[in-house]
């Protein structure tokens, strides 16, 4: 009845599933929920193994907190997204915990890590697989504490835009995401999430044309 239920989700998500025995097939079925979680609740208070959170619906926000109440937030999960770090069972590496609460009234399928993690032992692909999500996932915590600890982004861009815009005399920067992180010394990734929220404070206009400038005010002042 389980794998009835999610097989059709997990063979779509998981590279692996194809490789699986039909007992580990029916064993992770057996061992996974649909949850819903209403907008505002925490669902993953960081102290034990949660599990794998596939999100069908809605948006989790995944964050630290610190000794004294300081949240930071790590990243977002939207629909299709996945989360390994709340895993700690499965990725025992991973020595740091991290919480999770629902932003959104949120649709999820958890499989449990204990069960995640015996599947795991017994098959490599799936040992690579965690990782590699998890990886991905570091790329985004990995721009959070440069935000955090370095020159802020948002100055190192504003200050490449002006003098880019000045430079050819025009409020179009004709640049790829990959060209500007080259020219920067960063990451395409870090550039693109950059923009996106310069995009959405109306200061710049993104489109496949290039990177059109609409507030210079605004961006002359975050390059200050």
């Amino acid at each position: 009845m389980a794998r009835a239920l999610f097989e059709s989700v997990l063979s779509e998500v998981f590279p692996f599933w194809g490789e699986l025995s039909d007992g580990d097939k029916d064993y992770i079925c057996q061992n996974t929920l649909a949850m819903s979680y209403p907008r505002g609740s925490n669902i993953h208070d960081g102290y034990e193994c949660a599990g794998v959170y596939l999100v069908r619906s809605g948006c989790l926000r995944v964050y630290m907190l610190s000794e004294d109440g300081k949240e930071i937030t790590l990243y977002r999960l939207h629909g299709g997204d996945m989360c390994m770090l709340a895993a700690s069972c499965v990725l025992q590496s991973v020595t740091f915990d991290v919480r999770i609460d629902a932003e959104e009234n949120s649709e999820c399928y958890v499989i449990d890590g204990t069960a995640f993690a015996l599947v795991s032992n017994r098959n490599p692909n799936v040992q690579i697989f965690a990782l590699e999500t998890a990886v991905s996932r570091f790329s985004d915590v990995m721009w959070v504490m440069q935000q955090v600890l370095f020159m802020s982004m948002d100055r190192r861009l504003a200050i490449f835009l002006l003098d880019e815009s000045a430079r050819i005399g025009s409020d179009t920067v004709k640049l790829t995401h990959e060209q500007i992180a080259k020219y920067m010394g960063s990451a395409r990734e870090v550039v693109s999430r950059m923009l996106k929220y310069f995009s959405t404070e109306g200061i710049v206009e993104v489109s496949r044309g290039g990177i059109r400038i609409l507030d210079k005010k605004r961006l002359r002042r975050l390059a200050i």
